[in-house]
């Protein structure tokens, strides 16, 4: 193949910037050049989310203007990949500028498909027919393997921020909450073999990788049996902790009605494994965690905070919240209000309910609240959250915290001390806090002491301290 060159937009989790990254590798290897700008690419791959109607209109409005260049472009082939594609399927290829809809399980298709798509000049739909079966079946069991092959052979450093590397422990979802589309475009839950985990971590660590995020749609669901014995996440940090080189270890997103006390007692017994949990609890309503088929009451989320705490002391916490789901009263409001106050997180995502269609929520609950109310309560709990986090950092003026540097920051924050040879630079602790501060650009992918200086909601400003 003539090098041609390509532009790979990503949208949604980090999931879908792991596949887009693993995309990446295997068409550099396949001859292609990556290109900031779909202007210059002969193929653009839209890498696509389907979790809330936002990330698929953000992909249409991008069609739109795809659609646009393709007039004076006609050559330039569009691919639409992941979730989006595997939903709405034979819908996408009607679009004008679709000439390829891959679902994430064509994942390692996807560059022998780009190629026929060239070569035929005809729409292309790669999708899985029947996305929910059983996990054991020959049809999973086939397509687990071919991912696995895909993913070991194109994960690699270049993928990743500067010694940090995401790692795949389990694809797909059993939960089913009645809001969410993932069970219905990602498929059952399959988790993948240790062995295969531990390969990719030991030839990342070999490549200087040394923070390993470890992910699942419900990772603390991960199960895996093999000659009589049944691998946990707890195992698995415990596993990934035994190599030399990595330094810290985090695990993302873990759902409440799976955790297990052996999660929390690895976190505090393994220094590696960094105290920091993402523990969406979605309402703090337990008539509207019901109806969302989440599997606990609100006082049973405390008491697994409560106890993760008192294993773990230091423990930061985020998590996700929906406003505005079917039914939602102002009670049910402030109840979710009240469970951020007592939880105290380090940060939380709030999103307003969107109907995703398949759903249950979709086909047996009327979005019956307005759009002005959950905006509005969106504002609040966003208000809530920072001033939470707000006070919270305080306690960070004038102590020294050990951070990774993952490099210039691109959103820079005037400062004096700022300069050619002392740009400002952004990191993370082991908690995951954001961390700026100037210092050489070679810093990047290294560990560092930085003393903090000043606080706000969701950063941590500070000096690097003289060894």
């Amino acid at each position: 193949m003539n090098s041609k060159k390509i532009h790979l937009k990503s949208f949604g989790c980090q999931m879908n910037k792991l596949d887009s990254s693993l995309l990446a590798a295997a068409l550099t290897e396949n001859g292609w050049e990556m290109t900031d700008s779909p202007a210059e690419a002969d193929v653009v791959v839209i890498n696509t989310c389907s979790v809330r109607e936002h990330a698929e209109q953000r992909v249409f409005s991008h069609l739109g203007h795809l659609q646009h260049l393709k007039k004076s472009r006609p050559r330039l082939l569009v691919a639409v990949i992941g979730c989006m594609a595997q939903r709405l399927g034979p819908q996408l290829l009607e679009h004008p500028a679709v000439d390829l809809a891959a679902g994430p399980e064509q994942l390692h298709e996807v560059p022998a498909l780009l190629q026929q798509a060239i070569e035929e000049r005809r729409k292309i739909l790669a999708v899985t027919e029947t996305i929910r079966r059983p996990a054991d079946s020959p049809d999973v069991h086939t397509v687990s393997e071919k991912l696995d092959e895909f993913e070991v052979a194109y994960d690699s450093d270049e993928n990743h921020l500067k010694s940090q590397a995401f790692i795949r422990a389990m694809r797909g979802c059993n939960n089913f909450c009645t809001f969410c589309i993932v069970p219905y475009v990602r498929g059952p839950e399959v988790s993948r073999p240790p062995k295969v985990i531990l390969q990719q971590a030991q030839k990342l660590a070999e490549r200087g990788i040394q923070q390993i995020t470890l992910l699942g749609q419900t990772i603390n669901s991960y199960r895996y049996t093999e000659n009589g014995r049944t691998y946990t996440l707890a195992d698995l940090l415990e596993m990934v902790s035994q190599i030399d080189s990595i330094r810290w270890i985090h695990f993302i997103t873990s759902h409440p009605a799976k955790m297990e006390d052996s999660v929390f007692e690895a976190m505090a017994r393994l220094p590696k494994v960094c105290p920091y949990l993402h523990m969406p609890a979605q309402s703090g309503s337990d008539t509207i965690l019901k109806a969302m088929n989440r599997g606990y009451t609100a006082r049973q989320y405390l008491d697994l905070i409560e106890k993760a705490r008192s294993i773990v002391p230091d423990l930061a916490v985020t998590g996700d919240f929906i406003v505005g789901f079917p039914g939602e009263t102002e009670e049910d409001f402030e109840a979710t209000a009240d469970l951020i106050q007592k939880v105290r997180y380090k940060n939380c995502f709030i999103f307003k309910y969107s109907p995703r269609p398949g759903t249950y929520a979709d086909k047996r609950l009327e979005d019956n609240v307005p759009a002005e109310v959950k905006q509005q309560r969106n504002i609040r709990l966003l208000e809530l959250v920072n001033k939470i986090a707000e006070e919270d950092n305080r306690r960070f003026l004038g102590k020294t915290l050990e951070v990774l540097v993952e490099g210039p920051s691109k959103k820079p924050h005037l400062n004096k001390a700022e300069s050619v040879d002392q740009p400002q630079l952004i990191g993370r602790t082991a908690h995951d806090y954001i961390v700026v501060f100037n210092g050489p650009a070679e810093l990047a992918g290294r560990f560092v002491q930085v003393r903090i200086s000043k606080t706000s909601a969701l950063t941590l400003f500070g000096e690097i301290s003289p060894r």
